[in-house]
């Protein structure tokens, strides 16, 4: 039933293309650390090359993705489809955070829209690519993206967004420093 890729084919491309959500997957080193996994959606996944992909991540109530990146890189992205035909996608490789203080900031920025409240970005170097049948997911009907995040990111302004960041997203639940813990001390 599985079948493993080299690289992400230009069929898995329309199929990740035709999906209106996805999730991440990391866990930090410690066997008693959390493992993390994080539904997404807004069209925020952008496919760089065959083995590279990005999404632009936006604020949440914690950031525990970036923690465990920052730790051991570990990521994995699922893919489902929740209408016909049934198929599930996972990409497994090593990530990193970039943030809109890097050199690399301008470059993976221009290749998304602008999602409000958009904190960072999450770059992946895709060493496995796995489909599998998907025949006990169930069926489902795509209504629409939410837009209170985008709603919320608005009323909350940049300033607003900057100290939510402070309160929450530094440090993630298992105690790992974020990224985003680097440029606050900094400053």
């Amino acid at each position: 039933m599985a079948k493993v890729f080299e690289s992400i084919t230009e069929e898995l491309q329309k199929f990740i293309a035709n999906q209106q959500m996805f999730f991440v997957g990391t866990a930090p080193l410690s066997p008693t650390g959390h493992v993390n996994i994080s539904p997404k959606g807004l069209e925020s996944f952008q496919i760089i090359s065959p083995n590279r992909v990005a999404y632009l991540d936006v604020t949440g109530s914690g950031n525990e993705t970036s923690a465990h990146l920052l730790e051991n890189g570990r990521i994995t992205f699922m893919f489902c489809a929740f209408e016909e035909p049934p198929s599930i996608l996972r990409l497994y490789g090593q990530g990193k955070t970039i943030l809109p203080n890097s050199p690399e900031w301008d470059y993976y920025y221009s290749l998304f829209s602008n999602i409000p409240g958009t904190r960072q970005i999450i770059v992946a170097n895709i060493d496995r690519i796995q489909t599998s049948c998907g025949f006990g997911v169930p069926l489902y009907e795509y209504q629409a993206q939410r837009e209170t995040l985008v709603h919320w990111a608005n009323k909350k302004g940049e300033q607003g967004i900057k100290e939510y960041h402070q309160q929450k997203n530094l440090v993630s639940i298992d105690g790992l420093l974020t990224p985003l813990s680097q440029v606050h001390n900094h400053k």
